[in-house]
């Protein structure tokens, strides 16, 4: 089977203007709907709050976005941070977006790492357990499109989605916790990263709860793509936008979470040799998803950590037109 090919756009700019981050998002869009013209598979983006580099704060809105600009994508929001949101709003939009695309937008709930974007959502961190039970259950009980109690009070949320029985929704983590919430409420687990004993307690879990599932497992070694002709120099002049993504993701990570993107980098010459950012020939590329251990997913990512939009492009033309001829 070729591999997934996913198209990563999170609109980080290490230093943005209203201009620039409106450039960026046209340009997202425009090479979302060139990838869906061109047969890529997926289009991905996730959520984060205060991180001063616009850093995809409203995923769902730009999931709508996507999902007008394109006709087969699936658009996989991996994760949303769904103790943050308003269950019943969520419902709501979850169920819009759902119609939108005809059952292409993936949702996967996440609790997220950093204390201070549940402090500036008024949200208890402590309690982020808690909360991600009642928005999950809460989803599932009003998708159902019947009048049910939530706090008290008899509610009916509208529209119903279009999917059945419910909109792709997955549960994502690296802990017990996440995996027993998931089998408990019968929803598919995502790992955080590759992680079979967990994989092996979920499927166990479920055996327990009497429910069915599934997991979405990342590969045992993620690689997120830049495709260009000349590596040694696009590492020379745009090295740095990978590390700055690189450092201040991994600045939000506590010891001991698993993440399938996890640098220790601390410049541009340690971030190529960890191989978790790389830029890679088209001809690299090809062989990359050749080899005997291949990854079961292409992630590219042109506009990483604020690549110049003409370079994204460059590298996401690259790949449509001399990488994915050689999948198929």
């Amino acid at each position: 089977m070729p591999p997934v090919t996913v198209l990563r756009l999170n609109l980080v700019d290490p230093d943005p203007s209203p201009a620039t981050l409106a450039a960026r998002y046209r340009a997202a869009l425009e090479m979302a709907a060139f990838a869906d013209s061109r047969g890529l598979t997926t289009v991905q983006t996730e959520e984060h709050h205060t991180t001063g580099d616009g850093w995809m704060p409203a995923p769902l809105a730009f999931a709508g976005a996507l999902l007008g600009a394109t006709r087969r994508l699936a658009v996989t929001v991996s994760a949303l941070l769904t103790p943050l949101h308003d269950p019943l709003r969520l419902a709501e939009d979850i169920a819009v977006l759902d119609l939108l695309g005809g059952g292409r937008l993936i949702t996967v709930a996440g609790l997220g790492y950093r204390p201070e974007e549940y402090a500036a959502h008024g949200k208890d961190w402590a309690g982020r357990g808690a909360l991600q039970d009642e928005v999950l259950r809460t989803l599932l009980t009003a998708w159902r499109g019947e009048p049910f109690r939530y706090r008290g009070r008899t509610v009916h949320i509208t529209p119903r989605p279009y999917s059945r029985p419910h909109p792709p929704l997955l549960v994502g983590g690296s802990s017990r916790a996440a995996a027993r919430r998931a089998a408990r409420l019968g929803l598919p687990l995502f790992p955080s990263a590759h992680l079979p004993e967990l994989v092996a307690y979920y499927h166990e879990r479920c055996a327990a709860y009497g429910t069915e599932g599934w997991v979405q497992q990342p590969d045992p070694r993620t690689h997120l793509l830049h495709v260009s002709e000349n590596p040694e120099r696009a590492w020379e002049r745009y090295g740095h936008h990978l590390l700055y993504e690189a450092r201040t993701y991994a600045s939000w990570q506590p010891a001991g979470v698993h993440s399938a993107v996890r640098s220790a980098a601390r410049d541009v010459a340690e971030l190529r040799a960890e191989g978790v950012y790389r830029i890679v020939t088209p001809q690299e590329c090809r062989r990359l998803a050749q080899e005997p251990d291949a990854p079961g997913s292409l992630v590219l990512h042109p506009l990483c950590g604020g690549m110049p939009v003409d370079e994204g492009w460059r590298s996401l033309q690259l790949f449509t037109d001399e990488v994915l001829p050689g999948l198929e």
